[in-house]
């Protein structure tokens, strides 16, 4: 009975489940040889029956002492080249080749193949005593044709033991110098096991080594989910039996090697790393290249994969599997296989990736250089070529030109977004007219990357021959309809997906909201002129949003808290190397705050490096001819990571640069001075979540966000997204009745514009151009003569409708001639449309003066996120439809309204007024109640009702007030938020004192 509760019969159940199903051998342990560190005669017998011919070479040249001539040679490679190479490339002895692995084959063409590959001979051996120096077993090892691949130490729940125990184990009691765990000599991987868990390491080193988890996910989190069995039964009835096994060891494990600057000497040095597959890196790849293999080309995919989660191994082992892929008639599913991607070492990964699976140079191709390379890379089959979202339409172009080979498109969201200004727009990229040109712009920024691919794949529609296979952490509603896969409920979601939730609990990312600090700004503004002028509401709202935001004192006051909070905490972190980031709303808020920060740091006598990001050039009045970048720091726009990287500076101030896939793990701290919602804001607070040695949290202070906005943004990707309600191409009409009522356009003028445009689109002529201008013409002449208010309306809708058209192309399940048509009419028609001019822009530095001003902390600890399952993303409803109509406003009622939104707590007379009213709520012993036993986002709905009555209880302390916090809709949520977290705050510190 005491038998069943031992690791042994947990042993047991794995052994015989890989020799009964798994297609493995049990060895004996005593047939291992601890001198040489395999099973000789395992190797022996397999070299003798898979290579009969090079076996009786070796025996003429060798005699009869063949066999140890042939280990002795062996043992010698793997000592030189380890276990992996050896495995890939064979081994050479008096110039006969052997090879060590036969690796799945691609396709049953070559049935002489198929029978080498069933020479293999996977064994398994249990309780294994591995050393010359003592007699301390190993649980179990796994070979293939003699040689260790893998280790592993079990532990039973039942013994009160579980992995960790395990991990101890290799870390304490197993030598990295013998030489089964000497790195890469022998065995490759060595997995710590338990009933409910998996994690493994490709190196010991003691107390310093590292284990990754080997889990499938639970509920979008870490561990596994519940099973009849055992919860890890997956890693020995899938990971480890045959066929999986030797594709892991043929298509995934590999070497990666990296020069590293040793700061101190400056010297460089090669570190190498064995990189193993995590499961939903496998998996993912897996699940692809058979979903591919069924339905060949013409489909796409989404994997939403979070940051953390491996990104760049992921598409290299995809890229190599689509490369050699073949369907069920052996016929190869994709001629070639393009990755979409701005990172450079993406691509000299791929490079040294594939070699060691391939042993060839020239399989991944690199288009840097013009029109013609590219068009020969794709016509003539090159297997995975590389190149960027600059030029990604000119691939999308060629591929269409080429209906009879079979492409797939892997697209790295990772796009870098340190080369420009993100204002550009997406139209002038795509308007390029040559792959030359379009070189020329990757220098510039795109606001967007998930919008520039899908644009360039709807200048075409669908494309038969065509599959694409997008990588992103943060998937837009029109990327999740565009690439989602439909449900049983009708609704599109990521194929594969690796949710932050996940990432965060397995440790490979940072949780960038549990240390969030919330600063609000307080002012009084006044009216600076005699004259009371009208202006338009919103332009004068923003107007004076610009006002405040780059006053003097605004930004001296910001700069005192960031360089003091950084000088007195952050500097400390990560061991002292600690850098922070500041994220400002604009180019000239970016500039601005640099000559602050370093007046301000001049003046105080510290010692601290600051830069800054922006893209184009700067005009003021300082610089009346602009300032760029490069010129305030110094650094050209390329050198400034590098420069970011080293020892002098800790602070970096950006605009719309670095705010997506800018890696820098040393990055503690973000101090945020922009409006940020919804994956923007995801994607730049989670510049913080790398993980580093040393690095144990992360801050964030933020002056312009409130809490409940950020924390929605990062709840919509914590565990995965779908869609709520996909949209409905009917919308397209809804929009065009309204644009035809308007009457700037005759269906006669559409047909005719069709009937030119359509032949001669492909080679369109001098004379056919001319012509399409005279077609537009009289609806350029009826738009100019619309009031202001109906042509803004009547170019917003055509936009909308042209955008939405382009998008709705690539999923609607049917087809419209019409509409068709009316696409490149609208099209062209827009860009003949005058532009509105920006000086349009309003003004106010001179006619609004900063009365009050004040800076206050009003939150700070953890934003925290939710266990609720996928998040719901809404389609498009409404886009283009209707407008607000424009409101005027006298400027005195402008700056009143802005006072009273943001103008609170500056009377004495209103501090008390609220002090008192504090003083009341908490003495309330049912909301004292409530706040012990409830969150902040359950206690506000009983504190709501609690709040009014008080307010009424001391109305006629402050009539004003009162009757502000009744009939001022935003007054009154933002008292009711303030007040709100004040008394929480204050009952539940009062719980905490009482408990300790």
């Amino acid at each position: 009975m005491a038998e069943i509760h031992t690791e042994h019969t947990f042993e047991a159940t794995i052994v015989d489940s890989l020799v009964n199903t798994g297609g493995y051998r049990q060895t004996n342990a005593e047939d291992y040889s601890r001198q040489l560190g395999l099973f000789k005669y395992e190797v022996i017998r397999f070299l003798q029956n898979s290579q009969p011919t090079a076996w009786k070479k070796s025996e003429t040249i060798h005699g009869e002492n063949v066999d140890n001539r042939i280990i002795q040679r062996l043992f010698k490679e793997l000592d030189l080249r380890g276990t992996l190479d050896v495995l890939r490339k064979g081994f050479k002895d008096f110039g006969v080749q052997y090879n060590m692995v036969y690796l799945p084959p691609e396709s049953t063409l070559n049935p002489d193949y198929a029978a080498l590959y069933a020479h293999n001979q996977l064994t398994v051996t249990r309780q294994l005593r591995y050393s010359l120096k003592h007699e301390k077993s190993l649980d179990l090892l796994l070979c293939v044709n003699g040689l260790p691949i893998a280790t592993a130490e079990l532990k039973n729940h039942f013994t009160g033991q579980n992995r960790q125990h395990a991990q101890r184990q290799y870390m304490n009691d197993r030598d990295a110098r013998e030489l089964l765990f000497e790195f890469k000599k022998r065995a490759l991987v060595h997995f710590a096991v338990d009933q409910d868990e998996v994690y493994m390491t490709t190196r010991l080193n003691g107390s310093k080594t590292k284990f990754l988890p080997f889990n499938r996910g639970d509920n979008g989190g870490a561990g596994n989910p519940s099973t009849e069995g055992y919860k890890t039964a997956y890693l020995w009835r899938e990971v480890w039996q045959k066929d999986s096994w030797l594709d892991i060891i043929g298509r995934y494990i590999h070497l990666q090697t990296e020069e590293v600057l040793d700061k101190g000497t400056g010297k460089t040095y090669v570190k190498e790393k064995m990189i193993f597959p995590r499961y939903h890196q496998l998996n993912a790849v897996r699940a692809l290249s058979v979903d591919a293999k069924i339905h060949g080309a013409g489909k796409n995919y989404l994997i939403q994969h979070s940051a953390g989660s491996g990104k760049s191994n992921s598409i290299a082992w995809l890229a190599y599997r689509l490369s050699s892929l073949h369907n069920g008639q052996n016929n190869k599913v994709f001629d070639s296989v393009i990755v979409v991607t701005d990172r450079r070492v993406l691509d000299q990964q791929l490079q040294n990736t594939i070699f060691q699976f391939d042993h060839k140079t020239g399989v991944v191709q690199r288009i840097d250089r013009d029109s013609a390379q590219l068009a020969y890379s794709l016509s003539s089959g090159k297997n995975i070529i590389i190149t960027t979202l600059q030029k990604f339409p000119f691939v999308v172009e060629q591929v269409g030109d080429l209906p009879d080979r079979n492409y797939a498109v892997i697209i790295d969201e990772a796009h870098s977004s340190q080369g420009g200004e993100a204002s550009r727009k997406m139209q002038d990229v795509l308007a390029a007219k040559s792959l030359e040109e379009a070189t020329e712009m990757e220098q510039e920024e795109f606001p967007d990357e998930e919008d520039a691919v899908r644009e360039a794949m709807t200048t075409r529609g669908p494309q038969p021959n065509l599959s694409f296979f997008a990588f992103t952490a943060t998937p837009k509603q029109k990327t999740l309809e565009v690439f989602g896969v439909k449900g049983a409920d009708d609704k599109p979601r990521p194929f594969h997906k690796y949710t932050m939730k996940q990432a965060i609990e397995e440790g490979f990312i940072l949780n960038v909201l549990l240390n969030y600090t919330t600063y609000n700004t307080y002012f009084k503004l006044s009216k600076a002129i005699e004259e009371d002028p009208e202006f338009n509401k919103k332009k004068a709202a923003k107007a004076i949003g610009r006002f405040l935001q780059l006053h003097p004192h605004n930004i001296t006051q910001k700069t005192e808290v960031i360089v003091e909070h950084f000088l007195q905490v952050v500097v400390k972190k990560i061991g002292g190397k600690a850098k922070a980031m500041l994220v400002t709303g604009s180019r000239l808020h970016a500039k601005r705050y640099y000559h602050e920060m370093l007046k301000y740091i001049e003046s105080k006598g510290y010692d601290l490096g600051v830069l800054v990001a922006y893209s184009g050039k700067v005009v003021d009045d300082d610089y009346p001819d602009g300032v760029s970048e490069p010129e305030l720091t110094g650094y050209g726009e390329k050198q400034l990571p590098e420069i970011f990287d080293g020892d002098d500076y800790r602070l970096l101030i950006v605009a719309d640069k670095y705010q997506t896939g800018f890696d820098q793990p040393l990055l503690h701290t973000m101090y945020v001075d922009k409006v940020l919602s919804g994956v923007k804001a995801v994607q730049t607070l989670s510049r913080l979540n790398r993980i580093h040695l040393g690095k144990e949290d992360t801050f964030i202070l933020d002056f312009a966000n409130e809490r409940e906005v950020i924390l929605s943004a990062f709840q919509e990707y914590y565990e995965g997204t779908t869609l709520e309600e996909t949209t409905d191409p009917n919308h397209l009409y809804d929009i065009k009745y309204k644009l035809d009522d308007m009457q700037v356009y005759w269906h006669s003028e559409v047909e005719e514009f069709a009937q030119v445009f359509f032949p001669s689109r492909n080679s369109l002529t001098p004379k056919n151009q001319d012509r399409l201008y005279g077609i537009l013409a009289p609806a350029q002449e009826r738009f100019n003569a619309l009031s202001e208010e109906n042509s803004d309306k009547f170019k917003k809708s055509l936009r909308t409708w042209t955008n939405l058209y382009s998008y709705l192309s690539q999923i609607m399940p049917f087809k419209d001639a019409d509409l068709e048509k009316f696409y490149p009419f609208a099209k062209y028609l827009l860009t003949k449309l005058p532009r509105k001019e920006t000086s349009e822009q309003l003004k106010l530095s001179d006619e609004v003066a900063l009365e009050y001003y004040r800076l206050q902390k009003v939150a700070e600890g953890e934003i925290e996120l939710e266990s609720q399952g996928e998040h719901q993303l809404k389609g498009i409803t409404d886009a283009g439809i209707s407008k607000d109509k424009d409101e005027k406003a006298l400027l005195s009622e402008i700056i009143n309204l802005h006072n009273d939104r943001f103008g609170t707590n500056f009377n004495d007379a209103d501090r008390l007024f609220f002090d008192q009213v504090e003083e009341e709520l908490a003495g309330i012993e049912k909301l004292q109640l409530q706040a012990k036993s409830n969150s902040k986002a359950n206690f506000k709905y009983g504190f709501k009702e609690e709040l009014v009555n008080a307010m009424i209880n001391r109305m006629d302390n402050n009539q004003d007030l009162f009757e502000k916090f009744m009939d001022n809709k935003e007054f009154g949520g933002a008292v009711f938020e303030y007040m709100l977290h004040k008394v929480y705050k204050r009952l539940t510190e009062v719980k905490e004192e009482k408990e300790e």
